[in-house]
């Protein structure tokens, strides 16, 4: 049964539009690729319209029962530009570097879908994407592998179109998954050698990438996309779910970080049913209680005169040392630099 967050509808249907374009190439009419979804082929073409993640994950059913053609998901990946993110997109194209892009595409892609769980790391050599599915889902191999190969292909096809080409190719990728008939597509829209069956799924890049600057790089227009993306992902946090009235009942209480045992009582539940709610939404009370810390602090330092020393204690943390130190590990920066 879907979680009633993938209910929400909250996402431009430029997913589901993109997909129901390549099985029409395949010739098969909108009709049936939305059947069950909710929505009509005019829908897609309303701006007005949003969607779920449910019903993308409808589509993508229908398009495995529709079609035998292995190479639709990464047509579909192909396809779809960053500027289809709205302000995500804009947040990353204005990156200043490659590096603050991976940074960017980490912290704010709950905004594009909560379907995958997304890292990088700096490491031998290489800046690697980690990628795996959101681990309150549970789908058959298929339809895994199937949205995997869109999200591989979307991330090359982004990092090729911010960058010079030939100046963002991968170098390898691996896959937690056994090796499919159709191993030659991946080489096609990767462009990069792949390994199946191992134990994470990444897509590596050499390092010296990140020290790259996308086309449109701009550090004044980045700073308030980043800002907007602040308030879209806090505004999405404090209205789903369980995940939400936890994160209401944490920022309602200045001055004091709440145990989850003080929360779970608040809700009227035991610690162990919460932590198993919130992993249900792919959340967790640490997550939760860092989220809210760091929405507080930035408005503190926006909008009050109160010294570093006073915002620490609002936010929760014993001693301003340690504040500096997450609020570093946030931003990048110190709170006085980023208050100037």
């Amino acid at each position: 049964m879907p979680l009633p967050l993938w209910n929400e509808k909250r996402y431009a249907p430029y997913k589901v539009e993109a997909l129901v374009a390549v099985l029409s190439e395949q010739g098969i009419a909108p009709e049936a690729s939305l059947a069950g979804s909710g929505l009509s082929p005019e829908s897609l073409t309303n701006p007005e319209t949003l969607t779920s993640v449910h019903q993308y994950i409808t589509v993508c059913h229908n398009a495995l029962r529709l079609t035998k053609d292995p190479e639709t998901p990464f047509r579909v990946g192909s396809r779809i530009p960053l500027s289809a993110y709205g302000m995500y997109g804009f947040a990353l194209v204005c990156s200043p570097t490659i590096r603050e892009y991976f940074h960017v595409a980490v912290k704010y892609h709950q905004l594009a879908t909560p379907l995958l769980s997304m890292s990088w790391r700096e490491a031998k050599g290489c800046a690697t994407w980690i990628l795996a599915m959101n681990a309150a889902m549970t789908y058959p191999e298929e339809l895994t592998r199937f949205l995997m190969e869109q999200h591989l292909t979307q991330l090359a096809t982004h990092l090729r179109d911010v960058v010079e080409r030939g100046r963002c190719q991968p170098m390898h990728a691996q896959l937690s998954y056994p090796a499919p008939a159709h191993t030659h597509l991946y080489k096609r829209y990767l462009g990069c050698p792949v390994r199946f069956g191992q134990s994470t799924t990444e897509l590596s890049y050499p390092k010296t990438i990140l020290a790259e600057k996308p086309h449109m790089a701009h550090g004044l227009t980045a700073k308030i996309m980043r800002e907007t993306c602040d308030r879209i992902l806090g505004e999405v946090k404090t209205s789903n779910g369980v995940a939400g009235e936890v994160y209401q009942i944490i920022a309602s209480t200045p001055g004091h970080s709440p145990t989850m045992e003080e929360v779970a009582a608040r809700l009227a539940t035991t610690v162990r049913t919460l932590h198993r709610k919130l992993h249900a939404e792919g959340a967790s009370f640490t997550q939760i209680l860092d989220d809210v810390r760091f929405n507080l602090a930035k408005e503190y330092l926006r909008s009050t005169k109160l010294s570093t020393e006073d915002i620490s204690e609002l936010v929760g943390f014993s001693e301003a040392a340690n504040f500096r130190h997450a609020f570093r590990r946030w931003t990048g920066s110190t709170p006085a630099r980023y208050r100037s």
